[in-house]
């Protein structure tokens, strides 16, 4: 089970999915309070919270306290790092500064690397050396020195620029849709949506046609690789001509690499860059989270107890 909110639970999303190919165990990634009633002696707890003070991810920590379950901390410090020393549990501490998703890699990384150690994924060694040699050339093509015309991430925000986004994604890649929704929210301060493919095809499509008003403010982004299924990809095209009916907006953005891995993060990086350029055109600063901080504020205003009060009382000698 891996605890995490925002940022801090997207790395288990997309390690979760990778680990459906290959572990015999299930994983599941909690984003709230409390804890699922099935943790026990059996179960492996992994605590995520980059900032160390994530109020849903403590609470979730707290209750699984009080369980015989094998407990593991991924943090940068704060009350989680605290907490994880007073009791005796292992942490893995991420000595990096920056917003939590920008802290992705720092986070996902360590997680491949302790699914290997339980032996929950195969040996990724070759994968991440791929991965990186991708994203390193990847970079090059979306830095901000690129111009426009030989630039896909100021080309993808141009076409964004005053649309709602909504991302399709299937397989391994529907978390990366998840991904980019909440970096266009977080770093471009849009409204964006995500949808999972074969889901999608059973509702979604059915609302292309209203209202009216809105066809010509949607852009809808289908995160495609070529390792999809084929009827995967039959999915895509059939949804694509449902889109061009409609009148709606629509592109593509095909993953790089041989590996699920690669493939992956290419596309987080593609997300990524293009959430920035979005936050330039809308003149906006992409580090700001200005709505998430007024909501934190007004909870600890709040005089609905929580199971977190403890940390809060000053300590007595």
């Amino acid at each position: 089970v891996i605890l995490g909110m925002g940022g801090s639970a997207i790395g288990g999303d997309i390690v979760r999915r990778l680990a459906l190919a290959e572990s015999k165990l299930p994983v599941w990634v909690h984003r709230d309070y409390g804890l699922p009633a099935f943790v026990d002696e059996s179960t492996l707890v992994i605590v995520s919270s980059y900032s160390g003070d994530t109020e849903e991810t403590l609470s979730a920590f707290t209750e699984s306290l009080r369980t015989p379950a094998r407990k593991l901390v991924i943090t940068s410090g704060g009350k989680l790092k605290h907490l994880a020393e007073n009791e005796g549990i292992p942490a893995f501490v991420v000595d990096y500064q920056a917003p939590p998703r920008a802290a992705f890699p720092h986070n996902f990384v360590p997680l491949v690397g302790i699914f290997q150690k339980l032996g929950l994924l195969g040996d990724k060694s070759a994968d991440l050396q791929e991965t990186l040699d991708i994203l390193n050339k990847l970079s090059r093509d979306l830095i901000e020195t690129r111009s426009l015309a030989s630039n896909p991430a100021k080309q993808l925000a141009a076409k964004l620029w005053g649309h709602v986004a909504v991302i399709y994604g299937a397989e391994m890649l529907s978390e990366v849709a998840q991904r980019w929704k909440a970096q266009f929210n977080e770093n471009s301060k849009a409204w964006a949506f995500f949808e999972s493919f074969p889901e999608l095809n059973h509702n979604a499509v059915a609302g292309y046609e209203f209202p009216l008003e809105a066809k010509e403010g949607i852009f809808v982004l289908l995160l495609r690789s070529s390792s999809f299924r084929p009827r995967s990809l039959l999915r895509y095209e059939a949804t694509a001509k449902l889109l061009s009916k409609a009148g709606i907006a629509y592109e593509f953005a095909e993953a790089r690499g041989e590996s699920a891995l690669a493939q992956v993060m290419s596309l987080v990086l593609l997300g990524d860059y293009s959430s920035f350029y979005l936050a330039m055109l809308n003149e906006v600063d992409p580090t700001s989270i200005d709505a998430i901080n007024f909501i934190k504020q007004y909870l600890a205003q709040s005089v609905v107890p929580s199971n977190l009060d403890f940390l809060n009382r000053p300590k007595t000698k």
